[in-house]
């Protein structure tokens, strides 16, 4: 398969292994660097090699060779179900569950479960080989609302629906800190974190502002005082927006169960933002840190850092149906382990 990328202004100047790290949030830096040296990255039609410097216009070519066919097999894992018909699956998914096959879990995940509820739903048809059906996903510790197409005609629909952001995803996530506002907004945008490329992180304007730039590009940069959007953007580095409203707060506590919407879809994205406006998701091992000041030494304290995943749940997904084209809303109930966690945080408020 040939990926292409045309390379933007903010991003002359880098050398080629580490631009291609950027856009393709899917290959290890290893990856890249061994597929370059395989000849399979071209400029301008002939092969590069590592430590070629792009200029703004290059057209960058990239083979990356199909993954092998992987057996999709159907197993009997419990599904809940919200809803079925004909066309789609509506799943509430349990934490701690992984959505499709990834490098260390072949099987055992939401899609294996899915082909043994529908039979007839093909491995290598609907939404790919190895995410037959799936239009969305949850991270593996996330809970809630999950949609699975059961026909070509319903993938396509909700594949559109996602793409021009006319779905709408409703999250609760409890938070460690009180936002200053009722209802906000966070607006920063996302990229791969150059430190750890397992991780997802949140750009500040001076930070997008830091990229290395052509001389010419510099002073007005430097002016400018909102993000850049679109092209602007350094490679990988994609515009985020996420909106919250604050569900349930308990002040005295530090704590507060938030409503958020996805404006658009990045990869943790509400992970993302709600730790770098210092809200981090209460139990997320990756992007939280919560001091719990103001419940130190109490029981809560223990159970709120004890607790073995991000508390955030996809409660709510609102969109058209994909063959009557009405619209439709489906709602999951909070899980026992987070509805818990949110007893115990009323008990010691009151």
């Amino acid at each position: 398969m040939t990926r292409s990328y045309r390379v933007g202004q903010p991003s002359a100047g880098t050398r080629l292994d580490l631009f291609l790290v950027g856009v393709c949030s899917d290959l290890s830096r290893s990856r890249i660097q061994k597929l370059i040296e395989e000849g399979a990255v071209r400029i301008g039609g002939a092969a590069a090699k590592r430590s070629h410097v792009v200029h703004a216009g290059d057209l960058i070519e990239l083979e990356v060779p199909e993954p092998r066919a992987t057996e999709m097999l159907p197993e009997a894992i419990p599904l809940s179900i919200l809803y079925e018909d004909p066309h789609l699956l509506a799943i509430d998914k349990p934490p701690g569950l992984v959505v499709h096959p990834a490098p260390g879990h072949d099987s055992g995940t939401l899609v294996n479960a899915v082909l043994h509820h529908v039979r007839d739903l093909p491995g290598s048809g609907i939404g790919g080989e190895l995410r037959p059906g799936i239009v969305h996903r949850l991270d593996r510790d996330t809970s809630g609302v999950l949609l699975v197409a059961k026909t070509d005609l319903a993938h396509a629909s909700l594949a559109h629906q996602m793409k021009r952001r006319t779905m709408k995803k409703e999250y609760l996530a409890l938070a460690a800190g009180v936002p200053p506002v009722r209802k906000g907004e966070v607006t920063l945008a996302i990229g791969r974190d150059p430190r750890d490329r397992k991780k997802m992180k949140a750009f500040q304007n001076r930070q997008l502002s830091a990229v290395r730039y052509p001389p010419d590009a510099i002073r007005k940069r430097r002016t400018r005082e909102t993000e850049p959007e679109g092209d602007a953007l350094p490679a990988g580095v994609r515009t985020a927006k996420t909106l919250y409203e604050i569900e349930r707060e308990w002040f005295e506590l530090g704590l507060t169960l938030l409503r958020c919407r996805l404006v658009t879809g990045r990869t943790h994205q509400i992970r993302v933002h709600l730790a770098a406006a210092g809200l981090p998701v209460v139990g997320d091992p990756v992007y939280g840190r919560p001091r719990y000041e103001r419940v130190k030494g109490t029981p809560l304290e223990k159970r709120l850092r004890e607790f073995p995943r991000q508390a955030l749940h996809a409660e709510r997904i609102g969109f058209r149906h994909p063959e009557s084209n009405e619209p439709m809303e489906i709602v999951a109930p909070v899980p026992p382990d987070l509805a818990g966690l949110i007893a115990a945080i009323e008990d010691e408020s009151s």
